[in-house]
């Protein structure tokens, strides 16, 4: 008797593909020095100097600490912030946020006890319009 033996590959798919659902993190005792740029949601409770570029969702968590620009679709913030913020959609100042830079967004909501130094331009295009 004869056996066959198929010996079976198995890869794994490469794909590039961008998963929408991708959350990016930077920990909190992580510092970097750089722009970010991400098709997907991030969220930062480190240090980062740079910008941020995102088609996603930003969160900046209570210890996160952003010294740069930020463009992204919609963003929370409870941590601090230095720089100019362009928002397509909903920008949320938290309680424990620190904002210091002109914002941009289509809506805005500020939590008593934010805090906020700087000008802000509203309206649905007004992102789209001055991120151009």
């Amino acid at each position: 008797m004869e056996f066959v033996h198929k010996k079976q590959k198995s890869m794994a798919k490469e794909t590039h593909e961008i998963n929408p659902q991708v959350i990016n993190l930077i920990a909190i005792g992580t510092r970097i020095t750089g722009d970010l740029l991400s098709d997907g949601d991030i969220r930062i409770d480190g240090e980062l100097t740079g910008n941020i570029d995102t088609k996603g969702r930003l969160v900046i968590g209570a210890s996160g600490r952003v010294l740069g620009d930020i463009k992204c679709k919609s963003c929370e913030i409870s941590g601090t912030q230095k720089g100019k913020i362009f928002i397509n959609e909903q920008l949320s100042l938290k309680a424990s946020s620190t904002v210091t830079g002109d914002i941009v967004t289509g809506k805005l909501s500020i939590e008593p006890g934010a805090y906020f130094a700087g000008t802000c331009t509203m309206g649905d295009d007004s992102a789209d319009n001055e991120s151009k």
